[in-house]
């Protein structure tokens, strides 16, 4: 029965850190899309929105 114990608790270390991971590259992929549309506004259209072109980088960041 101790067998089959530590195996769950091995599974469900690895799955949480499988989803952590999964859930890291989906966000990195978020910012890298709202930085690339960023990028693509006019000066005018990122003030709009109160933002200026050396903003992008760090946008996701905070």
């Amino acid at each position: 029965m101790q067998g089959s114990r530590n195996g769950s608790i091995l599974f469900g270390h690895l799955g949480r850190f499988i989803v952590a991971m999964i859930d890291g590259v989906s966000a990195w992929n978020d910012n890298r899309v709202t930085r690339n549309a960023l990028s693509k506004l006019t000066d005018r259209e990122l003030e709009d929105i109160g933002l200026c072109r050396g903003d992008i980088d760090s946008v996701g960041r905070l």
